[in-house]
């Protein structure tokens, strides 16, 4: 069983941004070190709308991410630009890292949720992905575990799937709305979500 003393990074769905605040509330109550990797929301969600390139997208996007990075970053968390094992809550801003690793394809197939996926192999830690969402469906039901690589859903980018299963990275989806769920997966205990974990 992983220590709550292990770093964790955690991916902040764009769609949590009036959660903010309570979110890192509850990172800071259950005391473990993370990551956060933000969405890009709605500074992803414009960039949608315009007439540009993949590689423009792509990376306008990740700048949106940053924007969003920043907005955490307010409510008194320390930001970071180098991805680097947190000593406790840490936003990362990812932009600079990304453009010198350039890691993934410039596709709208690649959203944070990928990259949340990379930034956790790069430093070899479990990953939790907060979204509004309860988990992954399969058929308009919730799944508990993920154990298909090629399963394609619509609450993750088509690329996470198969690069965790890939990489061999162990993740949690959870609805980061439920307070009590954030706070039991924060502490590795079962709560309503889905699991993606290839090392099973």
């Amino acid at each position: 069983m992983t220590s709550l003393a292990s770093p964790l990074v955690v991916k902040v769905g764009g769609s949590l941004f009036d959660r903010v605040a309570p979110l890192l509330d509850i990172f800071r109550e259950v005391g473990r070190p993370v990551l956060i990797v933000p969405g890009g929301g709605k500074f992803a969600d414009l960039v949608r709308r315009l007439a540009v390139s993949d590689t423009a997208g792509h990376w306008m996007a990740i700048a949106g991410m940053e924007q969003f990075g920043w907005h955490i970053s307010s409510h008194g968390v320390p930001a970071a630009t180098e991805i680097a094992l947190p000593a406790g809550v840490t936003v990362l801003l990812p932009y600079c890292a990304l453009r010198e690793a350039d890691p993934l394809p410039h596709s709208w197939e690649v959203t944070s949720d990928t990259i949340a996926a990379w930034v956790a192999k790069e430093l070899s830690i479990d990953l939790l992905l907060l979204k509004s969402v309860d988990g992954i469906h399969r058929h308009r039901r919730l799944i508990s575990r993920v154990e298909d690589p090629t399963l394609t859903c619509e609450e993750v980018d088509p690329l996470f799937i198969p690069f965790v299963f890939e990489h061999g990275i162990r993740a949690r989806v959870v609805n980061g709305r439920h307070a009590d769920r954030v706070r039991g997966a924060l502490r590795e205990e079962a709560v309503t979500g889905t699991l993606v974990d290839p090392r099973f």
